[in-house]
């Protein structure tokens, strides 16, 4: 299995509704680096995975999204429900709908808290995209 992988980060402000999250109940902003990697048996006809501009290029794209935003306000989450867990599984999605990639292409996004922390989401690319060539193999 073939693997690329890009790097960003995001900044944001959110709160975690219950008990069980003791002080970060509160408003409060966090810092994420955000990892993507993309998976696949074969390489192409350029003998890559797939191009790592583009890719960081979409990442980047998706996560401008995020940035410098209150994500108990944003329509891709229920207010106090943006554990770290369901930001990567929403930027997984968000990103997979995006990358010129077959449908099937597993894809991993992590999000960094701090050096000993993280969280992750892998699972294949639910929809091919629209773009050119995209539709070549699709599974």
């Amino acid at each position: 299995m073939y693997t690329v992988g890009v790097r960003d980060h995001i900044m944001v402000a959110h709160r975690l509704d219950g008990d069980f999250f003791g002080p970060a109940q509160r408003m409060h902003g966090a810092t994420y680096v955000v990892s993507a990697e993309v998976e696949q048996e074969e390489l192409d006809e350029h003998g890559v995975v797939c191009d790592i501009g583009m890719l960081r290029a979409k990442l980047r794209g998706v996560l401008e999204q995020l940035d410098y935003r209150n994500l108990d306000e944003h329509p891709g989450f229920t207010s106090g429900k943006s554990t770290t867990e369901v930001i990567a599984r929403y930027i997984h999605r968000e990103l997979g709908h995006v990358l010129p990639l077959r449908a099937g292409t597993m894809l991993t996004v992590v999000l960094d808290e701090s050096p000993n922390a993280w969280a992750k989401y892998r699972g294949p690319i639910r929809h091919a995209s629209t773009m050119p060539g995209a539709e070549i193999g699709v599974a």
